[in-house]
């Protein structure tokens, strides 16, 4: 794997944390800015919606900007993103800084997954993507933990202001170790570039991947309150639970790409989802009792983000069918159906706890892994029916 490779990890682990570390920080912010939890909590919906618009829209707005400049542009808006969050005084101008972070990160993931693929040859497409996601996964193994470590003890601020020191060494490695010859792919017209939007098999791919997330995120969003009240863990082995799953899911995303490489992605996604569907449903079962509980989450992390791999690439190859001049744009929105299902998870496990309980939430989480595993089943179906046959 070429050294560029690196660099793209190095930002996804910077991006990883910033997304994810809001969540340890959110009693913190809401005693010392004076607002309510829920507001607090909706900096984590902000960030979102900031890669909902970025993945999309930027990423078509940036289409014939050179992709190291736009590596390094990214990485340097991402940065001042941090350092207005360490600066600010008050809960509005954090609002507009967890935007702004967002917005970078839609963009990044979209073109570092084309460049990615651009830089190994085909058949390791997967595992190259795999390796730049990694840096997500390590950021949830590594990032997380150190950066809510840092708001518990110095301050929620300096936390940022931490993420802003790893921002600057991603510059300074895209800066280094990205090639400046990286070829632009041929543009299309804003037609075109429409036509990812109304695309029914890319529709259908966008749509695996909500709900694919949707149905994880519906119970892993509460996770940590299921091992404490159902298996009877307590707080501080609750946190060594959470580090086994993000150890689990690095590995996993690792596995997930060499997978996808191998087999092909609707291959390695029909397993995958399969595979989450069931132990989501063990999950359900197992819940309860303590050490089988363990087992079940450890298991279920190696293939929570092993699809990533396996979706973007799924992608990217339809893309190249159907819009090849709009391929970033189509990777793009796959980054936005991530977020909107790691939203649509969060909601429903929110209304299952609300109204059932916490143990009611694997079994719903499994019905959503399942359509998106039907849907997977039923894309590979097309396309088989529209491979040539040959004579």
């Amino acid at each position: 794997m070429p050294l560029a490779l690196l660099a793209l990890t190095i930002s996804a682990f910077a991006i990883g944390t910033t997304e994810f570390v809001i969540v340890g920080l959110v009693p913190a912010i809401a005693e010392q800015l004076a607002i309510s939890l829920p507001s607090a909590g909706l900096l984590v919906s902000i960030y979102a919606l900031g890669v909902a618009i970025g993945a999309p829209v930027l990423t078509a707005l940036s289409a014939n900007m050179p992709r190291k400049l736009l590596l390094v542009s990214l990485m340097a808006l991402f940065t001042v993103g941090n350092l207005i969050a360490w600066l600010s005084p008050d809960y509005e101008t954090l609002i507009i800084a967890r935007l702004l972070t967002g917005l970078a990160h839609g963009v990044f993931f979209s073109v570092g997954s084309t460049i990615a693929t651009s830089l190994v040859p085909k058949e390791k497409a997967a595992s190259a993507i795999a390796l730049m996601f990694g840096g997500l996964t390590v950021a949830l193994v590594t990032g997380v933990p150190l950066g809510t470590f840092i708001g518990q003890h110095f301050g929620w601020r300096e936390t940022f202001l931490a993420v802003s020191v790893i921002g600057l060494i991603a510059l300074g490695s895209s800066q280094l170790l990205i090639p400046r010859n990286i070829p632009l792919r041929a543009m299309a017209g804003i037609k075109q570039q429409l036509r990812v939007l109304t695309n029914p098999r890319l529709l259908m791919i966008y749509a695996i991947t909500a709900l694919g997330y949707g149905g994880v995120f519906t119970a892993f969003t509460f996770l940590a309150p299921m091992m404490q009240e159902l298996a009877g863990f307590s707080p501080s082995a609750v946190s060594l639970i959470l580090l086994g799953y993000g150890i689990s899911v690095a590995i996993g995303n690792i596995w997930g790409g060499k997978l996808a490489d191998k087999h092909g992605p609707v291959a390695a996604l029909t397993f995958i989802f399969a595979a989450l569907a069931l132990l989501l449903v063990v999950f359900q079962l197992t819940a309860s009792v303590q050490y089988a509980a363990l087992a079940t989450v450890l298991v279920m992390g190696i293939f929570a983000f092993a699809n990533v791999p396996g979706l973007q690439v799924y992608v990217v190859q339809k893309a190249e069918q159907s819009a090849p001049g709009a391929v970033d744009v189509a990777s793009g929105l796959n980054i936005a159906a991530f977020n909107v299902g790691i939203a649509l998870g969060s909601v429903v496990g929110g209304q299952i706890v609300s109204h059932y309980g916490l143990a009611q939430t694997p079994w719903v989480g499994a019905l959503i892994v399942l359509v998106a595993l039907l849907l997977v089943i039923y894309s590979g179906r097309l396309d088989r029916v529209a491979r040539p046959v040959l004579s």
